[in-house]
């Protein structure tokens, strides 16, 4: 793809070097405290994750529209605001924007157990602080994933770097939910958040201490004008041949997680009167299936087709969800199903996660990065807030054991779009961007 534009140059071909290259990231420090921040606060993340709605179900007695509605609030700022802040990221050092945002998230979430504890929290406060967390965390994500390739900057360790993140982000699922599902039977769903409003604490000390120079912006050619940086972003990515296609099923693979999850826990709370204890025990069990995915990436890159590992990956994602509403017996054998229909999704979606990611970084210049994972952020989460109200409402209308299988069919056709998908014949990661 051509441009006029010096934002957009290509980079040359030769590697380079940094710090921690003769040894892998093991020995790169920066990196090393940036990852040992986002594990503390993935794993808070996590409380978050499943107290939000807990707290509307059990405190508030919230109707099946109401949780989807929480969930499309948490993921609606996706839509309207990832693809300016990634423009206005581009324009930044990163690091700094990260603080930011860790430090707003730290504050909102902590003001719902003090509400909580006051007896001021409302369904419509709680509504209105999961939007504003979601507008946050837009901001830090179109950052983190951009500043990335800021602390390795050899191409060739993309692969380890997203591998160790990805490792990180199943190993906190895995311990995530059972932990804030103990936290949530013993303190309450709004209390337990202290422990999440903690870990951006945590977080915002890490960023801190990196020290790594971030390369300031180049200046622009011409006066910037946000509407043509955010539609020089999109046309990169849907102009690009392995950006297209990633970008053109992301949005269901989130729709279809994000709205089964939805799903899952009103059915498995009312429908068979699981409690929360049980309902974090099958996450975490089932999130082993993350961890062990996101272990295996780097040994299934090294071993197969970068298509082909992508291909059998998403398959588990989209068709894992069909165990759930067929699932039935004695409280043992429905736990298995259940357990078994996630454990699926999320070793596919470990895999695919590093592989998506790696494909990204390696076929991005950096002058682009922020906008090409902002346009990333607005489909994936743009496809899991639709998923989370349309299930939400689905479930109201039809009964949620009749919309589990609805969701869950639909889901595993996009198989066939997978199959189709110029990604699925990749032989490796492009070594250029471009």
């Amino acid at each position: 793809m051509t441009t006029t534009t010096p934002t957009t140059t290509t980079p040359t071909t030769a590697a380079v070097a940094t710090p921690g290259a003769a040894g892998g990231l093991w020995r790169n420090r920066e990196f090393l405290t940036f990852w040992f921040g986002e594990t503390l606060s993935l794993l808070g993340t996590q409380v978050t994750t499943l107290a939000l709605p807990l707290t509307a179900v059990i405190a508030f007695h919230a109707s099946p529209g109401q949780v989807g509605l929480l969930r499309f609030l948490q993921l609606v700022p996706y839509l309207g605001l990832a693809l300016v802040f990634g423009a206005l990221v581009d324009r930044m050092r990163r690091r700094r924007v990260m603080i930011a945002a860790n430090a707003a998230r730290m504050v909102l979430i902590g003001l719902i157990p003090l509400l909580a504890a006051t007896h001021l929290l409302t369904i419509g406060l709680l509504l209105g602080l999961a939007c504003a967390i979601g507008i946050f965390s837009v901001l830090f994500d179109v950052s983190w994933m951009s500043f990335v390739p800021t602390l390795v900057k050899d191409k060739a360790h993309y692969v380890e770097a997203n591998q160790k993140l990805g490792v990180t982000s199943s190993t906190t699922d895995v311990a995530g939910p059972g932990i804030a599902g103990a936290l949530i039977g013993a303190l309450t769903a709004p209390i337990s958040l202290v422990v999440d409003s903690a870990s951006y604490l945590v977080s915002l000390v890490t960023l801190l201490l990196i020290r790594t120079p971030e390369t300031p912006p180049a200046p622009a050619a011409e006066k910037r004008h946000l509407g043509r940086e955010i539609a020089e972003g999109l046309r990169f990515v849907f102009g690009h041949r392995v950006l297209r296609p990633l970008a053109l099923v992301g949005p269901f693979c989130n729709f279809s997680m994000v709205s089964v999850w939805t799903l899952f826990l009103l059915y498995a709370v009312r429908d068979k009167g699981l409690p929360a204890g049980l309902v974090g025990l099958v996450f975490s069990a089932s999130s082993i299936g993350g961890l062990v995915g996101a272990a295996l990436s780097g040994a299934l890159l090294k071993r197969f087709r970068t298509g082909v590992v992508y291909a059998v990956s998403m398959t588990l994602v989209f068709a894992g969800p069909l165990l759930i509403p067929f699932a039935a017996g004695s409280r043992p054998v429905l736990l298995a199903f259940f357990v078994a229909a996630f454990f699926l999704s999320y070793l596919g979606l470990g895999v695919a996660n590093v592989v998506m990611v790696s494909l990204r970084q390696a076929s991005t210049p950096q002058a682009l990065m922020g906008r090409m994972n902002a346009a990333f952020r607005t489909l994936l989460f743009g496809g899991g807030s639709l998923g989370g109200l349309i299930g939400g409402y689905l479930a109201g209308g039809l009964g949620t054991r009749t919309a589990l299988t609805g969701i869950a069919v639909g889901s595993a056709l996009m198989v066939l779009a997978v199959a189709a998908s110029p990604v699925s014949r990749l032989k490796a990661v492009p070594a250029t961007a471009g």
